[in-house]
């Protein structure tokens, strides 16, 4: 990005495989939120009819939320890589953009989490000499994942400036 072009729309997707493993993610947190309300419902309750509807209408969001929000969240998140800087947007209602510039680059990190590598995933962590944070790139093809944080390296010991 040089000083006559404009930021654009990054380019980049995460990997197709992005939206299961968001998914599993999601039931993970979304599942038992809705098994305590029914249990809670069952227990504590005298069974109420209209309140057992109101926990199976929670119950059913919170699975249906589970379902949806990875889909939703795969068509908004964008990343790329230039040789000027690394740029990603996220959000639904809100885009929200994080810029760093090669020469503010400090360090370059892969993860994996367990369940990431039954997907095949990694994510590629940016951390630069800003207090505004990392600039995480998720749910990248591991192989894609270690290729950009090579590169991404290569730029940086190439690009002149002290990271601060």
């Amino acid at each position: 990005m040089n000083a006559t072009t404009g930021l654009r729309p990054p380019r980049n997707q995460a990997d197709p495989r992005a939206v299961p493993w968001w998914t599993v993610q999601w039931l993970i947190l979304m599942v038992p939120v809705a098994a305590a309300a029914v249990a809670a419902y069952w227990i504590l309750t005298e069974r109420p009819v209209l309140l057992g509807a109101g926990v199976a209408v929670f119950a059913a969001g919170c699975v249906a939320l589970a379902l949806v929000a990875p889909r939703a969240y795969y068509r908004v998140e964008r990343w790329e890589v230039t040789d000027q800087a690394v740029y990603t947007r996220k959000g639904w209602l809100t885009h929200t953009w994080k810029v760093a510039p090669m020469s503010r680059i400090q360090r370059v990190d892969t993860a994996r989490g367990p369940v990431q590598r039954l997907f095949g995933l990694a994510d590629v962590t940016v951390t630069t000499a800003s207090s505004a944070g990392a600039i995480k790139i998720e749910a990248l093809d591991h192989e894609l994942a270690a290729e950009l944080a090579e590169r991404l390296t290569a730029i940086t010991q190439a690009t002149p400036g002290d990271a601060t």
